[in-house]
Formats: structure tokens, sequence, C-alpha cells
């Protein structure tokens, strides 16, 4: 009888355990999109309909808690980290139905892949109207650091990021070479003629920034009109960055991190002609996906910061004053890898968690 009573204990604590567990989880947040593996990106059409990738080179359109698949996708070189990546909408779409994706792309004939940028239109489930924008070379088979995230300025310049492809002492300093940098291009796909490197020989004409190890995390600061950026660092110095045009952000010449194995690469965490990051982690928190709260739905939230982590599975919440981090909280604990985050048209933030789905994250009481 004693261990009959122990076990009914047993259960009843249990049980009371996870109701707590499921309703603080219900109280932060609600799924609005369920059953993905790993939602790269995703953006908001005007009907407040939802584009989704899927890294395994899936584009998903989310209307009224249906999934279709879109039809007619370019193939995607899925390997490591590289596959069907970020998603935006051209600032114009209600005119003109432009929609912009990145992914890995392979050529034929050829070993490896490369990040790539391709827009296009949607019509009756498929795409049509395919351009490629850019194609990053040269291919590698390596499935590290394809980047790769896409941003539209106020002035209509589309920026996207390529990582550094694995090949960190040649890539990322030589702007002949594409890979470890910002690129900045006409909505169209042709080049600025105030590029900061059109005028140098033999330089990729599209590059803006140069000098970075893999940026997961681009957006338009509302508040400012900056572009803010994150990036993968080695084992600590994962960073902030503001991006600014023609500028060297030190990778892999100065870095507050170590490699992998514990050893050093450098030294140097400041050189002279190199840019410092805004904030750093070490250890590092494998950020990805990145959005300013700028809605009137999260009165004490307003004007921060959220970046996804990976690494330990958490949302931060960042506090900024005077254009710097001053404080970060950890909302979503233990949820999931947060890899994708955007602010709806209804003004609520939504969240994309590897191997869950899309979330709202409610206001907090």
């Amino acid at each position: 009888m004693k261990t009959r009573t122990v076990w009914f204990v047993f259960v009843v604590t249990s049980i009371c355990f996870i109701s707590s567990v499921n309703a603080q989880s219900t109280k932060e947040y609600e799924i609005v999109v369920s059953d993905l593996s790993n939602p790269w990106g995703f953006t908001f059409l005007p009907d407040a309909s939802m584009l989704i990738t899927e890294k395994s080179g899936k584009l998903i359109h989310f209307k009224n808690g249906k999934k279709t698949m879109i039809r007619h996708m370019p193939k995607v070189y899925v390997r490591g980290q590289g596959g069907l990546m970020d998603i935006e909408l051209h600032p114009n779409y209600k005119n003109n139905g432009w929609i912009y994706f990145s992914y890995a792309s392979k050529d034929k004939g050829q070993k490896g892949g490369n990040t790539t940028i391709m827009r296009a239109k949607i019509k009756n489930n498929q795409l049509v109207h395919r351009e490629l924008l850019y194609k990053a070379l040269p291919n590698t088979t390596k499935g590290q650091h394809f980047g790769s995230r896409i941003a539209f300025d106020k002035k209509g310049y589309l920026y996207f990021s390529v990582g550094d492809r694995g090949n960190r002492d040649v890539n990322p300093q030589d702007v002949t070479r594409d890979c470890g940098k910002i690129y900045r291009l006409h909505d169209d796909g042709k080049i600025p003629k105030d590029n900061p490197f059109v005028t140098i020989k033999n330089a990729k004409k599209a590059i803006y920034s140069y000098g970075h190890r893999n940026p997961q995390g681009m957006e338009i600061n509302p508040f400012t009109g900056e572009i803010w950026t994150h990036e993968h660092g080695p084992r600590g110095g994962d960073e902030v960055n503001i991006i600014i045009k023609g500028k060297n952000y030190g990778w892999p010449k100065i870095s507050f991190g170590i490699n992998y194995s514990g050893t050093k690469f450098t030294n140097k965490t400041a050189l002279p002609g190199m840019e410092q990051p805004l904030h750093y982690w070490d250890p590092s928190i494998a950020p990805s996906g990145m959005a300013f709260v700028s809605s009137n739905k999260y009165p004490t939230w307003k004007g921060h910061l959220f970046i996804g982590s990976l690494k330990f599975r958490y949302l931060v919440n960042c506090t900024l004053k005077n254009g710097k981090i001053i404080k970060e909280e950890k909302l979503l604990e233990g949820l999931g890898r947060i890899r994708s985050i955007e602010q709806g048209l209804d003004g609520f933030m939504y969240v994309g968690v590897e191997n869950l789905g899309i979330i709202r994250l409610n206001p907090p009481e």
C-alpha cells in the first residue's frame, strides 16, 4: 500500500509539473505554423499570409492554416549550412510582385556550390520570371559559412551577406574575391555606380564591406536607417556590427575568438583601419536571425533588438541605449534552435524555431 501511495504522489506531481510547463509555454508564445524542420527565413505578404523557406529547398506559402508548396524552384545545393536560405519582398511588392531569396547553388559540370541571389514572381503557386542577380564564386564543396541574409534599405538598395565559405585566410580580406562580404545591388541586380570598390582593378564591384566571417543576421534599423548585422565568430567572438560603406570588419586579422581547438589564430583584437564590433559574445551564442521591435504591441520592448541563439536555444532580447547593447534578457529558453525572426504586419514578433515551426511571441504581462 505504501508503494502505491508513493507512486500516486509521483504521478500527480509529474502531471502538475507538465501542466505548469505547458501553461508557461502557451503564455509566452503561440505556435502559428507547425511541423517545420528548418525555417531559415520567412516574410509576410500584404494579405498577412507567409512565405517560408525550408533549408532543404522548399518554399512554402502559408495561408489560412494551409501550406502550399511553390513549384518551379531553382535547384538548391544542400550541403552543411547551405540550402534555401533567406527571403524578402521588394519594398514595392504590391505593385511589382518581386520576391528575393538566397540559396546555395552549383554549376553544371562543377563540384560544390556557393551563395546565390535570385528574384522571381509567384503565379499559380509557382515561380515565374526567375532572374539570377548574383552568384558568389568560386564553388566549393565545403559546407560552412554561406551567410546569407537579405535586406532592403530605405532607398531601395538590396543588401545581402555571403560568409567566408571556410576559406578564412584568403577570402575575407581580398576584395577581388567573393565571400566574407556584405554586398549591395540595385533591385534589378545592377551594380550601383557609387559602390566603394567599383574603381578598384579586378575588385568584385558589388562588395559594400568586407572582413566578415559568417553573417546570418541583417536588418535595417527602423529608427536610424543603419544596416545592422551579426556574424558567427569561431570559438568566441560572435559580433554585432553596424555596416559602413567600404569598411573592413577585420576577420580574421582581428577577433575576440580563438580556434575551436583552443589555439589562437591571431593575438589582435584591434588594428588600424579595421572596425570594432558594436557588441560581441564570448562564449559564442551562434546567432541567427535578427529583428528590431518597433511595434506598440510590446510597450516595454519597443526599440529593443531580438537575436536568435542556435547554440543555447533562446531568443536574446537586447536593450539598446545610444546605439549600444546595454542589457540582454533570455526569452523562450530551451524551446529550440532559433533560426529566424520577423516583425509581422500585425505588429507581433514571429520566431522560426528548428524542428518546431513559427511562433508568435506574446507581449509580457
